[in-house]
């Protein structure tokens, strides 16, 4: 079923959004609140974001779709260049830009060398959201807002709006769902009534397990961390009102000294990266799950062209 029948006093609004900004600048948690649920996997460690997801926010007058991105970086291996790649791709093709910074940190050269890549895409529309204002006192938020319009001027960009937000405590969120809605285009909804988001089971799936291995280990381990899903089904001969999903994933690490970390002593580890994973995947999925986790090696990973594809990147 599609969404609500447009008000023919009040057009309905349809189209993208894109989140972007340096790594860890809280675009995933603000996706996760605009849209009310999560489909974007969050975590202290930056770089977390490695597929585009796009989380659909449903409204009487308008249906807004985010495109949740990598954090833009400069790369120091093959994955970095392809993230780079699917971000400057996915900007060309929205009708608007949200740039996110962190309230907690200051402008630097890593917002600067986003901006300027940004303002090589003329024709989309650039708001910018001033993020984690919870995380300070007035003065400093003022002193940040000030920063972000300076760095707009600086190059070239015009901002049409500079938006402080709290994801977390859910300040402006509304207005600015508001404000990103009043710059799509009028069309009828492009998903369906209740749709959040189109990225496959699987890949939400693969998601929630790497976003549990990667709390298990962000002291430890550098980004090696990628998760594939080989197997995914209702187990056959159970009663209907008692269903189970069978889920059967490979992680995979870059070395053997990682397999350990990851695995823990006698599997302590993984045992809790799997008990994390599937109370997560139950949430999302509504039904009760057989999570099978095991952990191997594809050396290198992230720097070599065969196995990247092997992993969907």
């Amino acid at each position: 079923m599609i969404g609500p029948v447009p008000d023919p006093d009040r057009p309905f609004r349809s189209g993208f959004a894109c989140l972007v900004g340096r790594p860890n600048a809280g675009k995933s948690t603000l996706t996760n609140a605009l849209v009310g649920t999560k489909v974007a996997i969050t975590s202290s460690r930056p770089q977390t974001t490695r597929t585009v997801v796009r989380g659909i926010v449903h409204r009487d007058d308008a249906q807004l779709v985010l495109v949740d991105t990598p954090g833009l970086h400069r790369p120091r291996t093959l994955l970095g260049e392809r993230l780079n790649d699917l971000v400057v791709s996915t900007w060309a093709e929205v009708d608007v830009v949200a740039v996110c910074f962190p309230s907690d940190e200051k402008v630097g050269p890593g917002d600067r060398f986003l901006v300027n890549e940004l303002a090589k895409v003329r024709r989309t529309t650039k708001v910018a959201v001033a993020t984690k204002t919870d995380l300070v006192d007035r003065q400093r938020l003022a002193e940040h807002l000030l920063d972000i319009t300076a760095l707009g001027e600086a190059t070239g960009t015009e901002w049409a709006e500079v938006v402080p937000v709290s994801a977390k405590a859910g300040d402006q969120v509304g207005l600015l769902a508001d404000l990103l809605v009043a710059r799509l285009p009028e069309g009828p909804p492009l998903y369906p009534d209740g749709e959040l988001t189109d990225a496959p089971e699987e890949a939400i799936v693969a998601e929630l397990i790497r976003e549990a291995a990667l709390e298990g280990v962000r002291d430890e381990l550098p980004h090696s961390i990628a998760v594939v899903v080989e197997e995914m089904g209702l187990r056959e001969g159970r009663p209907e009102d008692r269903p189970l999903l069978d889920v059967h994933a490979n992680v995979f690490v870059e070395r053997s000294s990682q397999k350990g970390i990851v695995i823990g002593h006698r599997g302590s580890r993984l045992r809790e990266v799997g008990t994390a994973a599937r109370k997560q995947i139950e949430a999302m999925l509504g039904t009760p799950v057989y999570l099978d986790l095991h952990v191997k090696i594809a050396k290198d990973w992230q720097r070599d062209p065969k196995q990247l594809r092997r992993l969907g990147f």
